[in-house]
């Protein structure tokens, strides 16, 4: 059985486990409280020595970390990879550009701000800091946006659920998606697709009973 270690709420073990799920693939979610600890247990650090979630234990010769590198082995071979070598390229493009203009900001101001806001005060400078440094990919993502439905002219992809995974909950690290209004639009055409699970949703398995 394919195993995601994940903890929940966040926005990078969101991209392989909803890239399973609207692939089909079977699989079982397996949460670690990282706020305990738990990445760092001796198990934990035996199947995973960088002790850090997403991991992805594929098969006994498989084990992932970085989610986009998860997303991109499986997405291969299936209507989430872009046939084209161009449109390939252009989708690591904007998942380099997610991992360097947009995740190291996103993340943290939503960590402090929502997942432990009574910290938010103590880091209320990095924040700011954190927030002014996002908007500049922000204004390049909505412009980007204003010509298309999704990432890539193909179509829903690969390159949408890895920048979906920490755009699309803005608002919990505050900034108003309004400020945004194509990126507000594709938030909402990337939850109309098929078999979509919204964030809160994240343990949940895809096993199929035996």
């Amino acid at each position: 059985m394919v195993t995601l270690y994940a903890c929940e709420g966040s926005g990078n073990c969101m991209k392989p486990w909803l890239a399973m799920i609207q692939l089909d693939q079977e699989f079982e979610v397996k949460l670690i409280d990282v706020l305990n600890g738990e990445q760092k247990r001796p198990d934990f650090l035996e199947l995973n020595p960088l002790g850090v979630v997403p991991f992805l234990e594929y098969s006994k010769d498989i084990r992932l970390g970085e989610s986009n590198a998860m997303l991109w082995f499986l997405a291969e071979g299936t209507h989430l990879m872009p046939d084209a070598a161009a449109e390939r390229a252009e989708a690591l493009q904007w998942m380099f550009f997610e991992q360097s203009k947009l995740e190291p900001f996103i993340s943290p101001a939503r960590f402090y701000s929502f997942i432990l806001p009574e910290q938010r005060e103590a880091h209320i400078d990095e924040i700011s800091q954190w927030l002014d440094r996002a908007r500049p990919g922000l204004e390049r993502l909505d412009a980007h946006l204003g010509s298309r439905r999704f990432m890539l002219q193909s179509g829903y992809s690969v390159t949408d659920i890895a920048i979906f995974g920490y755009v699309h909950v803005l608002n919990e690290a505050g900034i108003d998606p309004a400020d945004y209004p194509m990126i507000e639009r594709w938030i909402e055409d990337v939850t109309l697709t098929d078999k979509f699970q919204p964030l809160q949703n994240l343990g949940m398995s895809n096993a199929k009973a035996a």
